[in-house]
């Protein structure tokens, strides 16, 4: 037997060996897609892959080849990806507002194949996964200008859902107009109060009125319907490309640091050790001195507190729940005596859920 027939003999039985291994891993990356459903994670984990494949090219000992296996490695991992996104595609993820609005390019960021829908309010939509009829629900939770989504805080604090991801979405507003209008054409600007008063010195430069909207996409859509020259919405470029405007102008807010968080709901709790970042709410006993035991608790085994906020309860004047953010793993054992502590000086504890830190979603003109 040459040479030749020899090495085609090995690359045959390896081959065959390779074809199982391939079935067996994408049995595994299903399992993968199903959990990912299930708790409301994305496909894609930058952090995961980058880890995945320091760890496996190191069982490579030849310098040469460890380039093609990290290679081989990552076009097996894209496989993997584009095999979970076709299960994914039946997952029904809620958002509220309409087609176009922040929500809805956050949740399309997010899952880009899963199917959206739409509610008319934070509760209905956040409720629309409570009944199952959605898998998850992404809500806003914070925004750099305007502060805590204090709806959206109630509903962690008195349901049933878990947060299973936090995501950041950097907001940038544009003025659209229909096909045919130029800048010079506009009189009048359309949008959300907080987007009119972030453009505020655009607006004002440009001498233009101002009507306000329950929100950007709406806006879009209005002006698209009026099919007016002289009047303009501020709003994405995902929005304009639904509405059918075009850009007048990039970029019109004054500050570039305007930033939405996020949240993604599911009603699986994940308490994997990897989520290295946890939200809790509690409430104090009436009794002097209680919240700042309850504080000093959770630093003194080691967790990170972010942030803290108080918000009063619903129905019971003078009475406030606590919302902390923290860094470190409330799954494992110190998490657990930290809890069984603080439940003495507290009347409720609650983790509403554990993340792998805060995802940055790709700008909108990058797309």
């Amino acid at each position: 037997m040459d040479k030749l027939q020899s090495a085609r003999e090995i690359i045959n039985k390896v081959d065959k060996e390779m074809a199982k291994l391939f079935c067996e891993r994408m049995e595994a990356a299903k399992l993968v897609a199903e959990h990912k459903k299930e708790h409301g994670m994305p496909i894609f984990d930058a952090k995961r892959e980058a880890e995945v494949i320091e760890k496996n090219s190191l069982l490579v000992d030849d310098e040469e080849l460890r380039g093609f296996y990290v290679n081989y490695i990552k076009s097996l991992m894209d496989i993997s990806k584009n095999y979970q996104h076709k299960l994914l595609e039946g997952a029904r993820i809620a958002y509220s507002g309409v087609e176009g609005a922040f929500a809805y390019i956050a949740a399309k960021r997010i899952f880009p194949d899963a199917t959206l829908k739409s509610y008319a309010s934070f509760e209905e939509a956040y409720a629309s996964v409570v009944s199952g009829e959605c898998d998850s629900v992404v809500l806003p939770v914070e925004n750099s200008y305007a502060g805590e989504v204090a709806q959206v805080a109630d509903l962690m604090f008195e349901g049933s859902l878990f947060v299973n991801g936090i995501y950041d979405l950097h907001i940038t507003h544009n003025l659209l107009g229909v096909q045919d209008a130029e800048i010079s054409d506009i009189k009048t600007v359309i949008s959300h109060p907080q987007a009119l008063s972030q453009c505020a010195d655009y607006i004002k430069r440009k001498d233009f009125s101002s009507i306000q909207a329950s929100n950007t996409a709406m806006a879009a859509q209005k002006v698209s319907d009026q099919n007016d020259k002289s009047v303009a919405a501020i709003a994405s470029r995902d929005t304009a490309k639904l509405y059918n405007l075009k850009v007048l102008d990039h970029h019109i807010n004054t500050s570039n640091t305007n930033v939405t968080r996020f949240a993604v709901f599911s009603r699986a709790e994940n308490s994997s050790p990897a989520m290295n970042d946890f939200i809790l709410m509690f409430t104090v006993n009436n009794e002097a001195g209680a919240l700042a035991s309850a504080i000093n608790i959770i630093g003194k085994y080691g967790f990170n507190m972010k942030a803290l906020r108080s918000r009063p309860i619903k129905e019971v004047n003078w009475q406030y729940y606590f919302y902390v953010e923290a860094e470190g793993d409330i799954s494992g054992k110190i998490g657990e005596i930290m809890l069984s502590e603080l439940s003495e000086c507290c009347d409720k504890v609650k983790v509403v859920g554990r993340f792998s830190g805060e995802t940055i979603l790709s700008d909108e003109e990058e797309q």
